[in-house]
C-alpha cells in the first residue's frame, strides 16, 4: 500500500514537473496579456494616450468601463470590410504558400539523405537577413514593373516572407512517411496519381494544417508588408491595431481590435478542427 502511494505521488510530481513550466509560460505570456487586453478594451482612452483612470480625478472626466469601442466596431461597416479583406489576404497567402511549398517539401523529403540538410538550409537561409531588408528588396524588384503599392505586391511580400513556415512542417511530415506504403499501393495497381491522393496526401494532412496555421495567423497580424508594399486601400487589421496604439494612441480601441481578431482566429481554428474531425470519422 505504501509503495503504491509513493508511486502515485511520484507520478503526480512527474506530471506537474512536465506540465508545470508550459502551463506557467502560457499563463504569463498568453492568458494574462489576453486578460489585460480584454480589460483595456472596455476602458476609456487617456487624454494624452494610454488609458483613462478607472475612477474620475476631476469633474467631467471620462473614467470607468465602457462598451463604446465594441459599439463603434459593430456599427460601422468599414471595420467588417477590413476584417474580411484581412482574412481573404491571409487565406490567399496560405493557399499560395501551400501550392508552392508542397512540391518543394516533397522533393526535399525524397532526395538522398546526404542532400536534405543542404536543401533545408537553403529554405531557411533568408532568415539570416533582416526582415525589413528583404521587404525593401521587393520594392526594388516591383518598382520598375509598376506593381508597387498594390494588392499584388502585398500578396507577393506575404508569400515570400511566410513560405518557409509552410515548407518546414510539410517536409518534417513527409520525411516520416514509410515508402513501403507506396510500394504496397503500386503492387495493388495504383498509379502515381492515385498513390499520391490515397496515401501521401492523407498522411500529410497534419503537416498541411500545421503549416497553414503558421502562415495564416501571422499574416492576419502583419502590418509592415502592407504599409511598405501596399497602398492606402491595402491596410489590414494589423495596420489598424498598430495605428491605434502608435498613431492615434487610442489604446482601448486597439485592444478591442486585437480581441476581435483573436476571437476570429479562434472561431476559424474551431471550425477547422471540427471539419478535420468530420473528415477523420468519415475516412
Amino acid at each position: 500500500m505504501a509503495d503504491a502511494m509513493k508511486r502515485n505521488t511520484s507520478s503526480r510530481l512527474t506530471k506537474w514537473l512536465v506540465a508545470g513550466p508550459p502551463l506557467v509560460f502560457l499563463t504569463l505570456f498568453f492568458l494574462l496579456p489576453a486578460l489585460i487586453m480584454v480589460v483595456a478594451s472596455v476602458r476609456y482612452p487617456g487624454e494624452f494616450g494610454a488609458l483613462a483612470p478607472l475612477f474620475p480625478t476631476r469633474p467631467g472626466e471620462e473614467a470607468g468601463l465602457t462598451l463604446e469601442n465594441y459599439g463603434v466596431f459593430f456599427s460601422d461597416w468599414i471595420y467588417a470590410d477590413i476584417f474580411a479583406k484581412s482574412f481573404g489576404v491571409a487565406a490567399l497567402t496560405t493557399l499560395l504558400c501551400l501550392a508552392m511549398s508542397y512540391p518543394l517539401a516533397l522533393l526535399i523529403a525524397r532526395s538522398p539523405r546526404r542532400h536534405r540538410d543542404l536543401l533545408v538550409l537553403l529554405v531557411i537561409l533568408p532568415f539570416a537577413s533582416n526582415f525589413l531588408v528583404r521587404v525593401y528588396a521587393w520594392m526594388i524588384i516591383l518598382g520598375p514593373l509598376d506593381l508597387l503599392f498594390s494588392r499584388f505586391a502585398v500578396i507577393v511580400g506575404m508569400v515570400y516572407v511566410h513560405l518557409p513556415f509552410m515548407i518546414l512542417p510539410l517536409y518534417t511530415n513527409l520525411e516520416k512517411h514509410d515508402p513501403v506504403l507506396l510500394d504496397a499501393a503500386q503492387d495493388l495497381g495504383a498509379n502515381g496519381w492515385n498513390r499520391f491522393w490515397r496515401v501521401t496526401f492523407p498522411l500529410s494532412l497534419p503537416g498541411i494544417l500545421s503549416g497553414s496555421a503558421l502562415v495564416f495567423i501571422p499574416v492576419l497580424g502583419m502590418f509592415a508588408i502592407p504599409e511598405i508594399l501596399g497602398g492606402k486601400d491595402d491596410w489590414l487589421v494589423g495596420n489598424m491595431i498598430k495605428e491605434s496604439f502608435l498613431g492615434t494612441r487610442d489604446w482601448p480601441f486597439g485592444s478591442m481590435l486585437s480581441i476581435m481578431l483573436t476571437a476570429g482566429v479562434l472561431a476559424i481554428a474551431g471550425i477547422a478542427a471540427w471539419a478535420a474531425r468530420r473528415v477523420t470519422v468519415h475516412a
